[in-house]
């Protein structure tokens, strides 16, 4: 039998107050405890009585609801009732009152239950149904595990359809909740990769040499959140040092490509002070979805078809030499230990002599560039070998060993 836990039940009580009540006598009917926490702005909750009422969210984001509802601004609305209930979840998280959050909305609750939710850390259990549960899910999840449930119809009473749906939610949730800690296990350094298709080979190397070091390796794949997921755990303190194999989500974020992680990509090991050794890999490649949606500016471009809904399209001179400007300017600004390594015969897998992506005079151009605006402070080493092979992935793993060494503090 498992220990009874506290859930957080939080949303727009003065209209989904029925839902809520619903899943609220699902999840005591297995024995837990609820909490409920109202964001509605409009009216009274109806149904279900809050444990945390609508106007205390308002008073602890600095306001009130009648003056939100004066000032007729939804957007504002929203972003003072995140705030509030920012606050209300971060007390109840703290005091050890919660075990689990579970939310429902359309796009306006769920902006701000996501807002909450993504607060919370990796393996905090999470759930949230929403009528915006498909399409591009990254501004609701963010970075964080937050499980997302489509609605199917509207949250807007118990029917026949939202009942399945929410017998489902309240059973997921608490599965989390009900769920064992895994055991304990012996605490290593986390040493985080960045990986893709074309450096998969790399990749698997340096992570078996680093592993036999001791050290616990995370690989996160460079599809745009793969990067931002990582940069994340940096700012959060949980990784020890970054072992960049795989960059290529500035060639996507400086031609517009699917997989970009954003401007501040490159920075967050910088900032940290972690030891952060960088690799050009596979920023001889953009990416697209299926070939239909390659941009017409770009038709006339070296594409690959990758598979059916990625194609690769290869960067140019005048882009790489943009990119190496781009890695020297996020590099130098940089508190910690940063290395540059170069394979100058090839930055990915379709990058090598007889690939058809190989293409020296654009690879050259990154490198010559990267020279010419990088602190001389900073070490940028070139070897005549390509990303995959073994040579480079043992001098990436030695390099890399050697910085964390040095970063010791009382060194």
């Amino acid at each position: 039998m498992h220990q009874p836990k506290q859930l957080l039940l939080i949303g727009t009580l003065d209209t989904k107050g029925e839902d809520y009540r619903y899943i609220r006598e699902l999840v005591t009917a297995r024995g837990h405890h609820v909490i409920t926490v109202d964001i509605g702005v409009a009216g009274e909750a109806t149904g279900i009585t809050p444990e945390w009422t609508a106007d205390e969210v308002a008073r602890r984001a600095g306001t009130s609801r009648e003056a939100l509802r004066k000032a007729g601004d939804r957007g504002q609305a929203l972003a003072a009732m995140a705030d509030g209930a920012m606050h209300v979840v971060e007390e109840l998280y703290q005091q050890g009152r919660i075990d689990g959050i579970l939310g429902m909305g359309g796009t306006g609750g769920t902006s701000v239950i996501a807002a909450v939710m993504r607060h919370f850390p990796v393996g905090f259990p999470k759930v949230l149904v929403s009528t915006a549960a498909s399409g591009n899910t990254q501004p609701i999840v963010g970075t964080r595990d937050v499980v997302l449930i489509p609605s199917v119809v509207d949250v807007a009473g118990v029917n026949s359809i939202s009942e399945l749906i929410y017998r489902q939610a309240a059973a997921a949730v608490c599965g989390m909740m009900e769920q064992s800690p895994p055991e304990q296990r012996e605490e290593k350094p986390l040493i985080a990769i960045t990986m893709f298709g074309n450096t998969t080979a790399a990749v698997e190397r340096c992570k078996q040499q680093l592993e036999a070091k001791g050290y616990e390796c995370l690989v996160f794949h460079c599809t745009g959140i793969g990067g931002r997921t990582m940069e994340g755990l940096v700012t959060d303190g949980r990784i020890a040092a970054v072992l960049d194999m795989t960059t290529t989500e500035w060639a996507d974020e400086l031609c517009g490509g699917v997989f970009t992680a954003g401007a501040n990509r490159l920075e967050a090991p910088g900032r940290s002070g972690v030891p952060h050794l960088v690799v050009p890999g596979c920023i001889d490649m953009v990416n697209f979805g299926g070939t239909a949606t390659v941009p017409e500016r770009y038709q006339n471009r070296l594409l690959y078809a990758w598979n059916a809904n990625v194609t690769l399209m290869r960067t140019s001179v005048e882009e790489n030499e943009q990119l190496g400007e781009i890695f020297a300017q996020k590099l130098n600004a940089a508190q910690g230990p940063v290395t540059v390594l170069i394979p100058s015969l090839g930055y990915s897998l379709l990058g090598a002599s007889g690939e058809r992506f190989h293409l020296p005079e654009a690879d050259n151009a990154f490198e010559v560039t990267l020279r010419e605006h990088l602190h001389p402070r900073i070490p940028c080493d070139t070897l005549e070998l390509t990303v995959n092979d073994e040579a480079f992935a043992d001098e990436a793993v030695n390099r890399l060993l050697a910085m964390i060494q040095t970063n010791k503090p009382n060194q």
